[in-house]
């Protein structure tokens, strides 16, 4: 039995030889990490990429006629956790402290997606030089368990897949553009990707 395409926008839906297979990315092959310690009892975390972008216009045109970005990406995050094991948030993520205006060093949050395999078949997302911004819980009469609450902001976000970039073309072969500053912004060789020389050149002839 051959393997099953969708036809219309080529997701596979089989596995090679037309077997049954899960292709769906799950929150049960991640693992999240700092200083080598995995954090336990997470109900959830979430990571916020975010710029802004700058509309340029002119006199005599109804429309944009550019966009650039105006300032660098903000790299931001919530956590959630239970207290568990004798540790309260800050404890769990290998701080000597449990409040935020202790914090005197930034750490890195390390996040393993093991959905392609473990060991060098896992990306490795890594949040650099984090800062805790608040922390929060609340004790309650109707439900017994305690959940902290933290969030963060950070300098800097990069990926890897083996040493090397995360992003390909997966399962389906996609052929990626492979800009070679984008991968080097991507895997953290570099801080952003417009201060490098030729902006204008690589838009005319990869854009």
């Amino acid at each position: 039995m051959a393997q099953l395409i969708a036809p219309n926008t080529g997701s596979i839906i089989d596995g090679p030889n037309g077997q049954d297979s899960t292709r769906t990315g799950i929150s049960t092959n991640i693992v999240i990490k700092v200083a080598g310690n995995a954090v336990g009892a997470i109900q959830s975390i979430q990571v916020r990429e975010q710029r802004t972008i700058g509309m340029i216009d002119e006199v005599g045109t109804d429309g944009h006629i550019d966009s650039v970005p105006t300032k660098s990406t903000d790299i931001s995050g919530e956590c959630r956790r239970t207290r568990f094991d004798l540790l309260r948030i800050a404890s769990a993520f290998s701080r000597d402290f449990l409040h935020v205006d202790a914090q005197r060093i930034p750490f890195d949050i390390d996040i393993y997606d093991n959905w392609n395999g473990d060991g060098s078949n896992s990306i490795i997302t890594t949040i650099r030089n984090v800062w805790i911004v608040s922390i929060s819980y609340q004790y309650q009469a109707d439900n017994w368990v305690i959940i902290d609450e933290m969030s963060f902001q950070a300098e800097a976000i990069y990926s890897t897949l083996n040493a090397g970039p995360a992003s390909t073309g997966g399962a389906r072969g996609l052929v990626l553009q492979n800009n070679p500053i984008e991968v080097q912004a991507d895997t953290g060789m570099r801080r952003g990707a417009l201060d490098a020389p030729g902006l204008i050149s690589d838009y005319f002839t990869n854009g």
